[in-house]
């Protein structure tokens, strides 16, 4: 394994906001993105978090997205809305949709929206999180380019289509679970890549649709559940194109344009998403909802668990990572400390390399 360099939360934050202001976006435009990819950078999420920025630096500046985009939202009915996002960076709508949801749900106990005329977002849960810290269970996905074999597919169809649900826990930090329906999300291969690290077995394929664990080599992944079960992954694609482009009218995965590795740099991609907020306590109320959180999440961290394993809750392995990296800072791979001109010389972070490597 390569380097590891970790760099302050603030360092990081500023540099990817200078990085987009440079290739061209807005100041609100970029306070969105940075604020999405730190949290996936802050959890550990980092296939989605500080590494993205090159590419949307990339695109940015070959005019596929707008750099200051004009959000328009349209309120459907009592309880839903479209954002429609100008082809600028996903982040920015997203949140702006989430917002939207929130709101709705204040009046209504629901709100759904969907978003047209998007891009990519980062991590899903950067928003679904958002609807927890407001009182609130909220979910969202998107649908993305085909890079994921459907079952028994040699060819790839869906995109990695993250599913992410977040809710208030009764306690400090939310449940939080952001998962791609894809074994592991593509941007995982290319953080392995730069790494020099292998991919687990039986989540990619090469282009001829054989498992192969080089990253190097891969040319699509595998669903969620493998060679043998991916018909569970490939359905829950399925979901995620269905509330993200179908239901809104915007473009399937078959038919986008790709994020990376196609010609066309310089065509809106044209992505759909879509959030939803529940209120609690439109149902059994908020201090039902979140005592009876409390009872389940002890409940199910008093498990009994196998040999050196420790039951979890979704999010409770994120929530112990930014605890550890708010002391030691985040880990960036080379090729995005690179980028942002991140080293120990100018800087201060510390470079370092894994015990037993």
């Amino acid at each position: 394994m390569k380097d590891s360099i970790r760099v302050p939360a603030q360092v990081l934050a500023d540099r990817l906001n200078g990085a987009l202001l440079d290739a061209g976006a807005s100041a609100g435009s970029a306070a969105s993105a940075v604020r999405a990819l730190m949290h996936a950078s802050r959890i550990g999420v980092d296939s989605h978090g500080a590494r993205l920025v090159e590419h949307y630096c990339t695109v940015l500046r070959s005019g596929r997205l707008a750099g200051d985009p004009q959000l328009c939202v349209e309120r459907r009915a009592a309880a839903a809305a479209v954002v429609d996002g100008g082809d600028g960076l996903g982040h920015h709508a997203a949140y702006r949709a989430m917002d939207v949801a929130v709101a709705l749900a204040r009046e209504a106990g629901v709100g759904a929206v969907g978003v047209v005329r998007s891009s990519h977002f980062g991590a899903a849960g950067a928003y679904a999180i958002e609807a927890a810290r407001a009182g609130m269970v909220g979910f969202v996905t998107t649908n993305a380019d085909s890079i994921v074999a459907p079952h028994g597919g040699a060819t790839a169809f869906h995109g990695t289509n993250p599913l992410a649900f977040a809710a208030p826990s009764g306690g400090a930090r939310p449940w939080l679970l952001d998962m791609a329906t894809s074994s592991i999300p593509f941007n995982r291969v290319s953080l392995f890549r730069s790494l020099g690290l292998t991919l687990p077995e039986d989540v990619a394929a090469d282009e001829g649709g054989v498992p192969t664990s080089d990253p190097q080599a891969v040319g699509m992944l595998l669903p969620v559940g493998g060679s043998d079960f991916g018909f569970k992954g490939a359905a829950l694609a399925g979901v995620a194109t269905i509330f993200s482009a179908i239901l809104q009218g915007a473009v399937a995965d078959h038919e986008m344009i790709r994020m990376v590795g196609g010609d066309d740099m310089k065509t809106p991609r044209g992505m759909g998403h879509f959030v939803l907020a529940i209120d609690p306590d439109r149902f059994g109320g908020q201090a039902v909802f979140e005592a009876g959180m409390q009872t389940y999440l002890a409940a199910l961290r008093a498990a009994p668990a196998r040999a050196g394993e420790t039951v979890m809750a979704p999010g409770d392995r994120e929530w112990r990572v930014e605890a550890e990296r708010a002391r030691g800072g985040i880990p960036l791979d080379p090729d995005t400390a690179a980028f942002l001109g991140l080293d120990g010389a100018r800087t201060g972070v510390t470079v370092a390399r894994k015990a037993g490597q």
